[in-house]
């Protein structure tokens, strides 16, 4: 059986919000954070980085449309989708 894919929402130091998926959570918020070239364009102008919002899926398949469809979300629709995990970081 595969490793479950992350769909993960970051917030990065000028407020603004970068959304990706992994399989591995951890490692990748490290690469957004270090000063290498495996973090995203995106976010190596805006450190750090801070982990607002995971959510597991079973396949990258399934990551992707589900990584696509947050990202058409509004600023507003993305608070309140960070909003629902209670702190946890995982949507409840």
């Amino acid at each position: 059986m595969s490793p479950p894919w992350f769909v993960y929402i970051l917030r990065c130091a000028d407020k603004s919000l970068y959304t990706g998926i992994t399989i591995d959570i951890e490692k990748r918020i490290l690469e957004h954070n270090q000063d290498n070239a495996k973090g995203a364009k995106y976010t190596r102008a805006r450190r750090p980085v801070e982990l607002v919002y995971r959510e597991s899926l079973p396949d990258r398949s399934g990551a992707t449309k589900r990584e696509a469809a947050i990202k058409k979300l509004t600023r507003k629709q993305k608070i309140q989708l960070i909003e629902t995990c209670d702190g946890t970081l995982e949507r409840t």
